[in-house]
């Protein structure tokens, strides 16, 4: 019972602050710009992190990583036939 009142009492003052701080105009915006900046890092971030420049479109001329590609197809192919087989 004790941590129920204790959480209450924990949420009123948070909601409390919040509520306070989110009352300005000026507050509102800074909080605004803030997730906007982090929204934009986040996707930023995300797009960086796809080194995938040519994937799905492999260049036919690339002999080493066609039959890289090609290999990878085969070992599947034979991982499948060998469960089937099994």
């Amino acid at each position: 019972m004790k941590v129920n009142k204790t959480l209450l009492v924990g949420a009123t003052v948070t909601a409390g602050s919040l509520g306070w701080f989110l009352s300005s105009k000026e507050k509102r915006n800074q909080l605004h710009n803030v997730k906007e900046g982090l929204v934009t890092k986040f996707k930023k971030r995300r797009k960086e992190d796809l080194p995938v420049e040519k994937g799905g479109n492999p260049d036919p001329s690339n002999i080493e990583d066609n039959s890289m590609v090609s290999e990878g197809a085969m070992t599947s192919v034979q991982y499948y036939n060998e469960q089937k087989q099994d």
